[in-house]
């Protein structure tokens, strides 16, 4: 079941990524943050009071605060360090926040086998490879490597606090509800500072509103693919070892990858190819082990 719903958590991870990364070419990165976790509020605010989700209020829902505080930040790191390039330095780095979920596991006391040790680092290998890493001396700028860092260390911690947030299934929808909520709070205070700053809130032109309205499918899948994730990671997290289900949840850039190749006919770089395929015999060692 661990394996299952971690596959899950990759292959949502990787396709709201993917959509994600569509819209921010179209519109401001932090107009579809604040939009898509909206949506994601209205639909678990609607689930939590069909579940009686409510009655599962207590001291765990400041987990939930913690990964909505940590959320926004991270991703506003990571798109900072995209623009800073090079995103082929850029992209692996980031993918290196499994680190932090699977060292809480081994602190808290997984002991995974030979063959599941053996799956985590192919698998942690081919995850840095599939983000297509540059491999001649591409200048980096400091500035990038440390937002990056930033970004790996908060997804990381992300993971982490969402697994603790709640033991009961309607105890899960409300800490998602929450933690969507201050993803918004947080993400809006941004996007409000940014503006009075002189940023921009809508696309450029004069149909800036026509083309988020025209993107709310997109918007409303990326938001709920994201929190479906969140919780199919906790659910692998609280079933299995937490280091088998971060490792594998973290396969999401190869799903990216695919769905780039799928969709936009992207071609992928050897090194690309060899990570992907490092992730997956990684996977089937940590699912055999």
């Amino acid at each position: 079941m661990t394996a299952l719903f971690a596959l899950a958590t990759a292959l949502l991870w990787g396709l709201a990524d993917f959509g994600g990364g569509l819209l921010t070419r179209r519109m401001p990165a932090l107009t579809v943050v604040v939009a898509s976790q909206t949506i994601a509020v209205v639909v678990l605010g609607a689930i939590v009071i069909a579940t009686g989700g409510w009655s599962e209020i207590g001291p765990r829902l400041w987990y939930a605060v913690a990964a909505g505080v940590v959320g926004p930040v991270a991703m506003l790191s990571f798109y900072k360090a995209l623009a800073l390039g090079p995103m082929g330095v850029v992209s692996p780095l980031g993918s290196l926040g499994v680190v932090v979920p699977v060292s809480v596991g081994l602190l808290i006391g997984d002991r995974p086998g030979l063959l599941q040790f053996a799956g985590i680092g192919v698998a942690i290998v081919g995850i840095v490879l599939a983000g297509g890493p540059e491999l001649r001396g591409a200048p980096v700028q400091r500035q990038a490597v440390l937002l990056t860092l930033v970004a790996a260390f908060g997804f990381g911690s992300v993971m982490a606090l969402i697994a603790e947030a709640s033991t009961t299934l309607t105890g899960l929808f409300l800490a998602l509800f929450v933690q969507r909520v201050t993803n918004v709070a947080v993400g809006g205070g941004a996007l409000y500072v940014s503006v009075k700053r002189g940023g921009r809130a809508l696309p450029e032109g004069g149909e800036g509103m026509k083309v988020v309205w025209a993107a709310l499918p997109a918007l409303a899948f990326v938001g709920l693919a994201d929190v479906a994730a969140n919780g199919t990671y906790s659910i692998a997290a609280q079933n299995g070892p937490v280091t088998v289900a971060a490792v594998l949840a973290n396969l999401y850039p190869v799903v990216t990858a695919l769905a780039a190749r799928g969709v936009l006919k992207e071609r992928l770089r050897a090194v690309q190819a060899a990570g992907a395929g490092l992730a997956l015999v990684g996977t089937v060692l940590l699912a055999t082990g």
